[in-house]
């Protein structure tokens, strides 16, 4: 875990006051419910609360697009996702702590009020998911610089665009859109369109 010492740490024994931002009613019950059985924690509306719980969604073709909700919040956000693969983007949108939609439980409330604090948190299985395994290096791939156009093809990537719809936002052909998607993917060293977008903000080239 990692603080800002700039944060004031509130006393644990504070009521934490949480925002629940979810689309999903279960997942929307089920975690009014869980906050409800903890007295420390009261469930308020987004303009009063500390902290946000907010819901990635189970979409994964969506998740890049809706990352970008997180910019928005004005209080620290500690997300919900249904990937290991979603820690990584999730974590450079700008959430303070990130948890496994099938692990949600009882311990919500420690990873809420250390977040209220300044802390960063994660479950210790996602936090292994940050660490790369070692990998031989490769000579050329991922070394590349993007040219303009390939900045704003990987920027509409991460709005979730298919090649498609990158291709009418640019006025350009579906071929000439896929051919400039294959070279950003190669320059960043990526094998799919989300370790691109994900290797791209690692490199401030875009922002969500």
């Amino acid at each position: 875990m990692t603080r800002n010492p700039n944060l004031h740490i509130a006393a644990v024994t504070d009521p934490i006051k949480v925002a629940l931002l979810t689309d999903d009613p279960l997942l929307r019950a089920g975690l009014g419910s869980l906050l409800a059985q903890n007295g420390a924690i009261s469930v308020v509306d987004a303009k009063l609360a500390e902290v946000a719980l907010w819901d990635a969604g189970i979409d994964a073709s969506k998740l890049l697009a809706r990352l970008g909700e997180l910019r928005a919040f004005t209080m620290p956000v500690v997300a919900v996702v249904s990937d290991v693969s979603h820690v990584a983007p999730a974590i450079a949108a700008g959430a303070r702590g990130v948890v496994l939609r099938d692990h949600v439980g009882p311990g919500i409330h420690a990873a809420l009020a250390a977040v209220r604090s300044g802390l960063t948190v994660m479950d210790t299985e996602l936090a292994s998911s940050l660490v790369p395994a070692p990998v031989p290096p490769r000579e050329a791939k991922g070394r590349g610089e993007l040219t303009e156009r390939e900045r704003q093809v990987v920027q509409l990537l991460a709005e979730g665009l298919s090649n498609k719809l990158v291709a009418d936002r640019l006025g350009i052909s579906d071929h000439t859109a896929k051919f400039h998607v294959n070279g950003v993917m190669m320059k960043l060293g990526s094998s799919t369109r989300t370790e691109a977008v994900v290797e791209a903000m690692r490199r401030g080239l875009i922002r969500l």
